[in-house]
């Protein structure tokens, strides 16, 4: 059996005194899609952050590529993406600007490749205009111009079509799925109901790992 991309065992979280979720178990391997679902405070966020090395678990671990996560922070940078719920952008810079500064934390790219991201979530002409200016559905396009660069093949989306109109989502969609056609891996939270899934994708309910 192949070591796993990236592997929860028996994993527990607690926040604020109280006891999300325990005994968590969970294998990605290339190809997977991973959505977490669950009712409000169930702790999907926080689990995503567990898997990303943001958070320590209260009990259990993360091992990346078959190690301890918390060995491997430089190892982690290299193969993981994050894009929060919050678009994690800065208003006053560009959408250029922005995507320079982001990829400087895994792989730097030049001007055309960030050029061509942002054409591909449909912001040409908005390259050079400083963010505060753009709607919300927008900013969220630039964080998620990061997903058609070189870099990381683990994703972590913590509702990633939040703000977005239908073409947009559908768009997304069709390019998460392709990624994990591919051999990429996807962990994702959302409360779209997906129309566009790839081979490998499953949906685990968090609120079963509830104490």
């Amino acid at each position: 059996m192949p070591i796993p991309v990236l592997e929860a065992v028996a994993l527990a979280c607690e926040r604020d005194w109280r006891l999300l979720f325990q005994h968590f178990d969970l294998r990605l391997t290339a190809g997977d899609m991973v959505q977490i679902s669950g009712p409000n405070g169930s702790g999907k966020t926080s689990l995503l952050r567990l898997l990303s090395g943001l958070m320590q678990p209260t009990a259990g671990e993360v091992l990346l590529g078959g190690q301890p996560l918390a060995r491997q922070r430089h190892a982690l940078a290299q193969h993981l993406l994050w894009i929060g719920h919050a678009a994690g952008i800065k208003d006053l810079l560009t959408p250029v600007e922005n995507l320079t500064w982001l990829c400087a934390l895994h792989q730097s790219a030049d001007t055309d490749a960030l050029w061509h991201a942002l054409e591909a979530v449909g912001l040409r002409g908005f390259e050079d205009v400083q963010c505060h200016t753009l709607s919300a559905g927008q900013k969220r396009r630039v964080a998620l111009a990061r997903l058609y660069l070189p870099g990381p093949g683990l994703w972590m989306l913590d509702e990633p079509f939040t703000a977005l109109d239908k073409q947009g989502v559908a768009q997304l969609e069709a390019h998460l799925a392709d990624h994990c056609e591919q051999g990429g891996v996807v962990v994702l939270t959302t409360h779209h109901t997906l129309n566009h899934t790839p081979t490998g994708y499953r949906d685990l309910n968090l609120g079963e790992w509830a104490p």
